[in-house]
């Protein structure tokens, strides 16, 4: 019986080509967005699964709130809190502490090479699944100055000797290599090179008070190892506990912990980054795989609608099959296994076809963006290969379902009758509501596209309250400034420069608490350490006040500071006239100094410091000095671009030999803060060209066989004297109706998405226009025009006698 099936299968399909090839062609598109998906998911899910105690590693979350601004979860926390866990928590076999924020320059004779790492503890190799290869994991990370690498980084700074034992040179300090590890998995939310004993750190820091202090929370992460047995609820009840117990002593900033197992740190809850560090390796929010899984599925679930389209519009050329084999006596279940099998048959031949567009868009999907590349592989593997077959018969099913049930319930006599039409609804049939649906989809897809495109390319353009053209901001890596600003302001290419400790706009912050003279309000202000050329550098608009007068040299001697209005209305200092602000003292505080008095002496225009998704909040300038990190800000002028930039990259290289330029255009670092929403656009107009591509390849089969089912009655009107533009507008009515109830249902769901959801993120934004709507449904209606109208002109103009000669 079952051979059976594959035999009338197989002969169907070959006598019906077109319909099979639409099909086949259809599904072979949409189930290779699917196989993307499937191996996104699979890699995602790779995270952290090479340890062996994977399952009972939990990393600890800060819960922060903040006095005046925001607070949030954040993905690191305080030194403290690793060791007050040690001293009084109880319940877990181990606790293991990293800190962030390693990254140095590795001398070894004349070689130099740069090394990113964590300092850490004996206790790491203990919780984590990273397999030493020299040395003893539990007294390599002992001792200060002691020092771990990666396989790849010892082979680069000793080549083939052996590093156990041998001493680098960090600055001025010597470490020595205390082991040699396996290299750090792909599928690691943890990086590094090398591994610095946490007692290193803690001495070269033993004189800063905010070191360990509860509130320095930015740089470090806790991991604790639980027993097979652990209460999780008692171990949340006693952090609860030390939480409030150090947050008595604290004024401004409350933090509560939580614990967050090891397999959801890279799909899982989106956590903030402090202004030092981030959320460790990638991260990928769960809604946006359920985004994309939606979208897939409904790209899929179009090709599944040809499918049931075209079966159920050929019923009449089958009716007399299934009433022959109900004649001898087939069953219900019989006859849909039977149109179940070619359903899977025809998936099964699509997932071949999709295999090797999967293989064509596979790069195409990791090029997408940078942050793409760092995060999968989409390599074949053995249960990659098996999901994608149980997909494929997945697909099957689905897109065989609705025409197995509808022919399996059609009786012998209803057969013998001819019976074309099953009503799905009340005013119409469920074939055109299926095309309906079908092009309802379509035109969000691309409306969306259309419209997010539109926004993407507003917000780039958006006004930041300051000018950010033809502005090139060199990332200093640690090198003084001075040298390299000498040398760029010889150059004629460059009219301006200046200094500052970030670039603002592009997601970066930095602040401190401000307070009023002597009230105890206090609140989070953002702040930009800057020199006296980087407001006319930017054309930042002074309201009230000057420019920076003094030129201190320590932060210390800096009592000078520029804010902006919104400073003013926070504070309640003559925000209606700026100039009496003037002269005016405030206190701030950051991590690096205490109750350090400031003097207002320029009030500056409001501007967005931060991306455009945030409101405009209180900014303060303060003045650069030589002790803070350096970006230079260079305006270039210059009619070639590329030789310009070969000669600061030239220019670099006499300064710094083994770091590489970092420098970026203001425009383009614009534009990667926004990458991820560039991104969506392209994923969402990518699906938007395969949507349209698999509807129109539906349409076309509807349309021919619609021509084919009534070219006797094309003969007969043709005979009557009916031109061939009324014959055209008679058999396209039909459709285009179809179409405009999909565009009245499509555009306005569009339009509420984005006024409603999607664009309430941005407090900023421009109103949708009518044109970025009507955009797509016009490219829908061009495309559905020229399928129905080279179909039934080429219908209207075939000869009547030809085809009325046998009746």
């Amino acid at each position: 019986m079952i051979g059976s099936y594959f035999k009338t299968s197989g002969r169907s399909l070959m006598r019906n080509k077109l319909f099979s090839s639409i099909n086949i062609v259809g599904l072979a598109i949409s189930m290779s967005v699917g196989l993307l998906l499937i191996a996104f998911v699979l890699d995602l899910r790779s995270y952290d699964r090479f340890h062996k105690q994977g399952e009972r590693i939990y990393r600890i979350t800060s819960v922060a709130t903040f006095k005046g601004a925001q607070g949030g979860k954040f993905a690191s926390t305080s030194l403290k809190t690793g060791k007050l866990i040690r001293e009084k928590v109880s319940g877990f076999e181990e606790v293991a502490i990293l800190r962030n924020d390693f990254t140095q320059d590795a001398r070894v004779g004349d070689h130099v090479l740069p090394i990113k790492g964590f300092w850490a503890e004996p206790s790491l190799f203990r919780v984590f699944t990273f397999p030493m290869l020299e040395g003893n994991p539990d007294t390599a990370l002992k001792d200060p100055y002691s020092v771990v690498l990666t396989e790849t980084a010892a082979r680069k700074l000793f080549g083939s000797e052996d590093a156990l034992g041998k001493v680098i040179k960090f600055d001025t300090l010597d470490y020595q290599v205390t082991g040699v590890m396996q290299d750090v998995p792909f599928f690691s939310h943890i990086n590094f090179e090398a591994l610095v004993s946490l007692s290193t750190a803690e001495q070269l820091n033993r004189n800063d008070q905010n070191f360990e202090k509860w509130t320095s929370m930015f740089s470090n992460s806790v991991y604790l190892l639980l027993p097979p047995t652990a209460d999780i609820t008692a171990i949340q009840s006693q952090l609860d506990a030390l939480a409030k117990e150090e947050n008595l002593a604290e004024e401004n900033t409350k933090i509560q912990l939580e614990l967050l197992p090891l397999y959801d740190i890279v799909v899982g809850e989106n956590l903030r980054s402090g202004s030092m560090s981030g959320s460790r390796g990638p991260h990928m929010p769960p809604i946006v795989l359920w985004i994309l899984g939606g979208l897939a599925f409904v790209v899929i679930l179009s090709a599944c609608f040809n499918y049931t389209n075209l079966s159920i519009a050929r019923a009449m050329r089958r009716f007399k099959e299934i009433g022959l084999r109900k004649a001898i006596g087939a069953r219900k279940s019989q006859v849909w296994q039977q149109f179940l099998t070619e359903a899977i048959m025809i998936s099964l031949a699509a997932l071949l076809l999709s295999f090797f567009l999967f293989l064509v868009l596979r790069p195409q999907l990791i090029n997408l963006a940078p942050e793409m590349q760092r995060t999968v592989k989409l390599d074949l593997t053995p249960s990659m290969v098996a999901a994608f077959i149980v997909f494929s018969v997945t697909v099957g099913v689905m897109a065989g379902l609705v025409p197995a049930l509808f022919f399996s319930k059609v009786s012998a006599i209803q057969a013998l009758r001819n019976v074309s039409k099953v009503k799905a609804f009340k005013h119409g049939t469920f074939r055109r509501t299926l095309v309906v649906i079908q092009y309802t989809v379509t035109l969000i897809f691309i409306t969306t596209t259309v419209v997010g495109y539109v926004q993407y390319k507003n917000i780039l353009a958006f006004d930041l309250g300051y000018t950010t053209e033809n502005i090139l901001n060199i990332n200093m890596q640690g090198n003084k400034p001075d040298v390299l600003m000498k040398e760029l302001s010889e150059m004629p290419e460059v009219t301006a420069l200046s200094r500052s400790l970030i670039v603002t706009s592009v997601g970066n912050a930095w602040g401190g608490y401000m307070k009023y003279k002597d009230s105890r309000d206090s609140a989070l202000v953002m702040t930009n350490n800057v020199d006296e050329n980087y407001l006319p550098l930017h054309g930042y608009k002074l309201i009230a006040g000057g420019n920076f007068r003094a030129r201190p040299t320590t932060a210390s001697d800096a009592h000078e500071i520029i804010v902006n209005q919104q400073f003013l209305k926070r504070f309640n200092i003559s925000a209606s006239d700026p100039e009496k602000a003037i002269g005016e003292e405030i206190t701030f505080s950051n991590f690096k100094m205490n109750d350090h008095k400031m003097t207002i002496v320029g009030v500056m225009k409001d501007f967005h410091y931060g991306k455009i998704e945030n409101l405009i909040e209180p900014v303060a300038f303060t003045f650069w000095t030589p002790e803070n990190g350096a970006i230079i800000n260079a305006k270039i002028q210059s009619t070639d671009l590329l030789a310009t930039m070969d000669k600061i990259e030239s220019t670099w290289k006499k300064i710094d030999r083994v770091h590489p330029l970092k420098a970026k255009f203001y425009e383009e670092a614009i534009e990667e803060a926004y990458s991820e929403f560039s991104t969506m656009i392209k994923i969402i107009g990518f699906l938007s060209f395969l949507a349209i591509s698999i509807a129109s390849m539906g349409l076309f089969g509807m349309v021919v066989f619609t021509t084919e089912t009534r070219l006797k009655e094309i003969g007969i009107r043709k005979v009557m004297g009916a031109s061939d533009g009324s014959l055209v507008y008679l058999l396209s009515r039909g459709f285009l109706v179809l179409l405009s109830v999909s565009a009245l249902i499509a555009l306005p769901a569009t339009y509420l998405l984005f006024e409603n959801f999607v664009l309430r993120n941005f407090p900023y934004h421009t109103p949708v226009q009518i044109g970025e709507l009507f955009a797509g449904l016009l490219a829908v209606l061009l495309i559905a025009f020229v399928m129905i109208g080279s179909q039934t002109m080429k219908a209207a103009r075939s000869n009547p006698v030809k085809v009325l000669k046998s009746e």
